[in-house]
């Protein structure tokens, strides 16, 4: 079992910087990769970013790509969202989500195992 908490999110205006962090518990957390998605009011949640279980290899939505960079420390249990030159379409609720090993689908909510309860971040124009 593994459980992750969000933090890090608030409000900032656009072009701005935030950093999530995201803790898990347990003692595998090497072994997870890991996702961040969001979900903005009234649409459906989306696949922000992953990062492999070492952390050598990442990937990113094309909406972020270049603005987002995942990471992560496997000695602190902790995965980061740094987001920079923030726009107000980036507004929604970030999750942290762990996956058991590898999946080619890392996209997809589904093939993740555990989630967090979210942190809200909030850009305004």
């Amino acid at each position: 079992q593994v459980q992750l908490t969000e933090s890090g999110g608030g409000l900032v205006q656009a072009g701005g910087s935030l950093r999530l962090s995201c803790a898990a518990s347990g003692r595998t957390f090497g072994s997870y990769t890991m996702g961040w998605f969001r979900q903005a009011p009234g649409k459906e949640r989306e696949f922000v970013a992953a990062i492999n279980w070492g952390g050598s290899t990442t990937y990113y939505a094309d909406s972020v790509k270049g603005r987002f960079t995942i990471s992560r420390d496997n000695a602190k249990n902790t995965v980061y969202l740094q987001m920079n030159s923030l726009k107000p379409e980036d507004t929604a609720v970030y999750y942290c989500a762990a996956l058991r090993g590898y999946s080619g689908s890392y996209r997809k909510m589904s093939e993740y195992d555990y989630w967090g309860q979210g942190t809200q971040v909030t850009v305004s124009s």
